[in-house]
């Protein structure tokens, strides 16, 4: 059977070592089924073959379910890992009936629309993941009599808040307007959080969620999130040319560390009970990520550009504007979770990893 290792280009394989190396009580998973929605996306990859390396280096014996949406992509992702016994692909829409021989012991519920892109142009398909899907993985949870379920929602749940504070934990809520088809996204995870809540009161489930912010890692050259394009910027050896001053202020996290909180989260932390997934090292402004992306590499002489010349100067924040999307961690690292990445070395592995997938050298 082919490993991890063998199959992986180096610097992705470290990433997912990372994971599938954390102090968790891995025990638990031991010899059990976990399937995982969303598989072949961009966190869900990482769940899956941290699994599977935990089976190469410690014979724990995980048998891994994926169910992917795009049989092609998920090729593209697992390649020479798709021939081994502890993988199992299962093509189809998450908001179908999860029909599986199999039953799960641990579930994963990572299979969303998160790209702004699919909140204009697919905003029913964007909310139906989020509530059709997440109600078709509870319905399989309560057949298998699974251990438990995490659910994946979101930060935009807070919606916007004017609380002068200075961070978002978990017991805060803000106002969406749930009649604008853009917050499809927004007011569907909140809808998913509920169905949590119903199913693990009226089922009896144990079901937990996960709040992560705005995961960034090495993503396709064409991803549409900002943050992707900056990574996209550096391997093509492009100046960084903002439309606007950057200066909103975000909580981002890198891929890996996600993934840890993750599987923390579902083997550690108390149902229905939100944990927010953030990393004080990369509390900055789109500004500040962007100028973070130029400094990492300063051989390739790039330079960061303004669309408007009004916007060079360095933004003053308004605590009298919307409170930031800056996550509280507490709750998580109380489970005794911690971030292990800055962003400069969050984006050298992103730049890496995606130069050597798309053929760029000199990095």
């Amino acid at each position: 059977m082919i490993k991890v290792e063998q199959a992986l280009i180096r610097p992705v394989y470290d990433d997912v070592l990372d994971v599938a190396t954390a102090a968790l009580p891995w025990e638990k998973m031991r010899n059990k089924t976990v399937l995982i929605t969303g598989g072949a996306g961009f966190i869900g990859f990482y769940l899956v073959t941290a699994l599977l390396i935990r089976n190469d280096l410690y014979g724990d014996g995980i048998n891994v379910i994926a169910l992917v949406r795009n049989n092609k992509k998920c090729e593209a992702r697992f390649g020479d890992l798709l021939m081994r016994e502890d993988l199992t692909i299962v093509v189809q829409d998450v908001c179908d009936e999860i029909k599986l021989k199999q039953k799960a012991d641990f579930i994963i519920h990572a299979a969303s629309q998160a790209s702004a892109y699919f909140f204009e142009h697919d905003p029913v398909g964007t909310i139906d993941a989020n509530l059709t899907g997440t109600t078709r993985v509870l319905e399989y949870a309560e057949r298998c009599k699974a251990e438990s379920t995490l659910v994946i929602s979101s930060l935009k749940v807070y919606g916007a808040l004017h609380n002068g504070k200075d961070s978002i934990n978990e017991d805060d809520i803000g106002y969406i307007d749930q009649t604008n088809y853009k917050n499809c996204y927004a007011v569907g995870k909140r809808a998913s959080e509920a169905l949590c809540a119903c199913y693990c009161r009226q089922k009896n489930l144990s079901v937990k969620i996960a709040r992560p912010s705005y995961i960034y890692g090495p993503s396709s050259l064409d991803d549409d999130r900002v943050w992707a394009q900056f990574i996209a910027n550096v391997v093509k050896g492009e100046d960084i040319l903002l439309k606007s001053n950057g200066a909103a202020l975000r909580s981002f996290c890198y891929v890996s560390d996600t993934a840890e909180a993750l599987f923390t989260i579902l083997l550690c932390g108390a149902d229905v009970y939100p944990y927010n997934i953030s990393s004080e090292y990369s509390n900055v402004t789109i500004r500040d990520f962007a100028k973070a992306a130029v400094e990492t590499f300063p051989e390739k002489m790039m330079k960061l550009k303004f669309a408007n010349p009004e916007d060079e100067k360095e933004p003053q924040r308004s605590y009298l504007g919307a409170t930031p999307e800056i996550l509280d961690n507490k709750r998580l690292k109380d489970l005794g979770w911690v971030g292990r990445t800055t962003l400069k070395d969050g984006i050298a592995k992103s730049v890496r990893i995606v130069s050597a997938q798309n053929g760029y050298d000199g990095v």
